[in-house]
């Protein structure tokens, strides 16, 4: 029998207080090596023959952490057209495995998994590596759904007190109605990336940008920059400044965000990256207050099996979703 969860299964399943230790957990386990995690294969998809102009990206991401009963294979699509459809930009659906037998477990909607999952990197790194973690003063640049995530995960890790968001477009003011009344916190869409930036403590960019979404020069001593947009080579969300002002810089995969055009335009290799899970050994953090330190994530499917498989034991000890025969 397989477990099958709807979206709204998965909802009824996870608490961002309860997952934050899950990833944390799970980025130690990355930094020990103690997982498998093939390299994720991403091509374009939607293409006619012979054209140029793809419609999305579909990426594989497998992975499996040692000792877990489970090991998942995420299928995830970006589609930066979907805005416009009224559709979320990023879709997943996961597939967990039993480790013991390799028989199929569960069958789940992955969007939410991946959304979640990547707030708490961001929610993590603030608890970690913020100035003042009872007192964070967050700016956002992007008003998607992962700008929504951002600002819950740094809510529930964090003393968060107030909230800046841009996006060029119109959709920074439906983010910043939906914050303030989910958070409870001042939400202000502000009219430039200078205006979200300067003042902030921590500092998150989620957007599908190719060319930086602010000036490092506008960065207040002390910030936290967390980038979790970029994950190819064409993106790009911080400029040269940001590396250069930094007095740390952090990766949730070294290898892969040395591949994105972040670091390639910083003429920054993965030795210039420290493991984020450093800073959960207690090996790496800030070192002063007035340091500006730059966290990039490109998203590690190690992440997607921690969640899932947590997901997962939520859903049987609830007795939620539909189990199928296949």
């Amino acid at each position: 029998m397989v477990r099958i969860l709807s979206d709204g299964e998965v909802a009824d399943c996870l608490s961002l207080d309860d997952l934050l230790p899950v990833v944390r957990d799970a980025f130690v386990k990355q930094g020990r090596g103690e997982v498998e995690r093939p390299e994720r294969p991403h091509f374009p998809v939607g293409a006619g023959f012979g054209s140029s102009d793809p419609k999305g990206t579909g990426l594989v991401m497998p992975a499996y952490l040692h000792g877990l009963a489970h090991y998942a294979t995420k299928l995830a699509s970006v589609h930066e057209g979907n805005a416009e459809r009224g559709l979320p930009t990023v879709n997943a659906q996961i597939a967990l495995t039993e480790a013991d037998t390799g028989l199929p477990a569960a069958y789940m909607a992955g969007t939410r998994v991946t959304s979640a999952r990547t707030g708490c990197i961001g929610g993590l790194a603030a608890a970690e590596l913020a100035a003042d973690p009872e007192a964070v003063t967050l700016g956002i640049l992007g008003a998607g759904t992962q700008a929504r995530w951002q600002a819950r995960a740094i809510a529930a890790a964090t003393g968060l007190e107030s909230v800046r968001v841009f996006s060029p477009s119109d959709s920074k003011y439906e983010c910043a109605d939906d914050l303030r009344a989910e958070l409870g916190v001042p939400v202000e869409a502000v009219e430039s990336s200078e205006d979200a930036v300067s003042g902030a403590s921590v500092v998150v960019t989620a957007t599908t940008a190719t060319s930086p979404v602010f000036p490092g020069t506008a960065l207040d001593t002390g910030t936290l920059v967390v980038a979790v947009g970029a994950y190819a080579a064409e993106m790009r969300e911080l400029d040269t400044e940001t590396f250069e002002r930094a007095s740390g810089i952090f990766a949730d995969v070294p290898e892969e965000v040395a591949e994105i055009g972040d670091a390639l335009e910083a003429g920054l290799d993965a030795d210039d990256f420290a493991p984020l899970s450093d800073v959960f050994e207690g090996r790496a953090g800030r070192e002063g207050e007035d340091e500006i330190i730059v966290v990039e994530s490109v998203g590690t499917a190690v992440l997607d099996a921690a969640t899932a498989g947590y997901v997962f034991e939520e859903a049987e000890e609830k007795g939620i979703g539909t189990d199928v025969a296949l």
